[in-house]
């Protein structure tokens, strides 16, 4: 579960750290205090998309982490160990910044946003506000209930099979199709990757290639620019040696007095002959050990045709050849191998097919199995949020044409009065009953779920009075069994949970700040009272929060 949260230069929060509990939070506070700020956070360390206008006015970037117990999650630190990471703690950090870049960590190590959102997925389960217009989606409900089946990874392997069965459906009806033309490819593709193998152009070779044939094209131009550079230096008449020479003799017999204010002049000419020499040897050594090689460059120059000829054959830059040459060796195993045996073919695509039926009919059993207790279950918690009257039911329905998740498709039907058919959720025109069909089948389906930290985000808007003292109960009872945060308006579902979260905007010097806190018991009275009756807190209003908080405790005890 989450035990800790931390956030910094946030939207509007400077600096706050968070230590949460289990069981039930109530997340409260005015409209427009920041309870989205705290989701907002939390979803970013889930690996949610990162907007750099999030981060507090005039801060380089924000920086949020937050910590979770895995004690009790296996699969969580199963997927932390998959990937060497400690397995003992989960931290998950996120910085944003003002340029819009976003970095990630997990256990201190850099991970990928992707990484943080797969690891999340063992994490939290967030039902937004929104969630009952995904309840409009049949995707939606076919996903419940196999969640409540207990059938997901049985869905996912059964996924699997049936794209192995179409891939190799597909490959079997291009071999069956084009039997012909695949003989010819093999013949065509025999001959060219011979004439390749005999080329065995290395990957480096034609650079190599390259390099030497203008080397020994030039060399003896080279050679022979060489020999005057070095005679320039040091031929006898008119060289540089014997000009320096001259020049150092002649003011050497100076008298010394005229020699003082040339001493640097006459050091830099010595030196100058000493480059020169240098020089000089180094040219004499190069002409010397150069040769002109004349049958290797005319073997280069014909190595080097024929790389060209060849490309120009198969319409590819001469440097493409070692490529093509492995494509089309690889192509040409695959032609030859016994994956383009027909009869070997047919016989995968049977075994495929059957064992995708097989796991389909396991699966449909399960699901058949899973919708009436799925349906009884809502219709339960439809009765305790006062819609007793209303019929749910799960129609399976059988599908035509196979699917990767297999035989059936799944959908939630409502009969909202007596005497009705039940209809799609989508038809069902009331908000407030929408919300509270939602909420049923939320609720529902977070029993069952193997993730213990689950976020409601006000899915108790349109519901009041008596209802909304229900929601709470409901929300409650499912945080006994982990962690249920829920941030809301209702004082009714706010009384009920173990703990309260107060969220208020504070203006300061120009700047509007969010701070956070867990109520103790009188603050707590206070918050029930403002979102009973407003910002004058009466003494009445303040004995009614009071005795409405003494009940919800007292009745969740018995």
């Amino acid at each position: 579960m989450l035990t800790q949260l931390a956030i910094r230069d946030y939207a509007i929060v400077e600096r706050l750290d968070l230590e949460l509990a289990g069981g039930m939070t109530a997340i409260t506070g005015e409209t427009g205090a920041g309870k989205s700020i705290l989701l907002g956070a939390l979803g970013l360390c889930l690996g949610e998309r990162a907007d750099a206008g999030s981060i507090r006015h005039g801060c380089e970037r924000a920086d949020l982490s937050a910590r979770f117990d895995i004690a009790a999650l296996p699969a969580a630190r199963a997927w932390l160990t998959e990937r060497e990471l400690p397995a003992d703690d989960c931290l998950l950090r996120r910085v944003v910044t003002a340029a819009g870049r976003s970095k990630a960590w997990i256990n201190g190590q850099p991970a990928t946003i992707v990484d943080l959102k797969a690891l999340g997925e063992h994490l939290v389960e967030i039902h937004g506000q929104h969630a009952h217009q995904a309840l409009l989606r049949e995707e939606t409900h076919l996903r419940l209930l196999d969640d409540f089946a207990g059938q997901r990874t049985a869905v996912t392997e059964l996924a699997e099979t049936f794209r192995s069965w179409q891939a190799a459906r597909r490959r079997l009806k291009r071999l069956a199709e084009s039997g012909d033309e695949v003989q010819a490819r093999r013949q065509l593709l025999r001959y060219q990757v011979e004439e390749l193998d005999a080329l065995a152009l290395g990957d480096d070779e034609l650079a190599t290639l390259e390099r030497e044939q203008e080397q020994l094209a030039h060399a003896e131009e080279t050679i022979r620019e060489a020999q005057f550079a070095a005679d320039c230096c040091d031929s006898d008449e008119g060289g540089a040696l014997s000009l320096l020479h001259q020049a150092s003799s002649r003011l050497g017999v100076l008298p010394g007095h005229a020699q003082g204010g040339l001493a640097e002049a006459l050091s830099m000419l010595g030196e100058a002959r000493i480059q020169i020499e240098e020089a000089a040897r180094e040219l004499h050594r190069f002409v010397d050990t150069t040769e002109l090689d004349p049958e290797q460059l005319a073997w280069v120059e014909s190595r080097l045709s024929e790389v060209h000829r060849i490309a120009r054959k198969h319409h590819v830059m001469p440097e493409e050849l070692p490529s093509l040459h492995r494509r089309q060796q690889a192509e040409l195993e695959g032609l030859e191998g016994g994956e383009h045996d027909l009869e070997a073919l047919r016989a995968e695509v049977e075994a495929l097919r059957d064992s995708w039926r097989q796991q389909a009919r396991s699966v449909s059993e399960a699901r058949q199995r899973a919708a009436t207790r799925f349906g009884k279950a809502v219709q339960e918690q439809l009765a305790f949020l006062a819609m007793g009257k209303a019929r749910f039911e799960v129609e399976v329905e059988a599908r035509e044409v196979p699917a990767a998740d297999g035989l059936e498709g799944i959908r939630f039907l409502i009969s909202a009065n007596p005497g009705q058919p039940p209809r799609p959720l989508s038809k069902v025109a009331s908000g407030g009953e929408l919300s509270r069909i939602s909420l049923a089948i939320q609720v529902v389906a977070a029993r069952h779920s193997t993730i213990p930290s689950l976020i409601f985000d006000e899915v108790d808007v349109g519901v009041s009075g008596a209802t909304a003292e229900i929601v709470g109960q409901l929300l409650r009872r499912l945080g006994t069994d982990g962690q249920v945060m829920t941030v809301t308006h209702l004082p009714q579902v706010a009384a009920q949970a173990h703990h309260h979260l107060h969220i208020e905007k504070q203006a300061r010097r120009n700047t509007t700040q969010t701070r956070m806190a867990l109520l103790d018991e009188a603050g707590r009275v206070s918050e029930l009272a403002r979102m009973l009756g407003g910002v004058n807190l009466s003494d009445r209003t303040l004995a009614h929060a009071r005795e409405m908080l003494d009940a919800s405790q007292q009745s969740a005890h018995h």
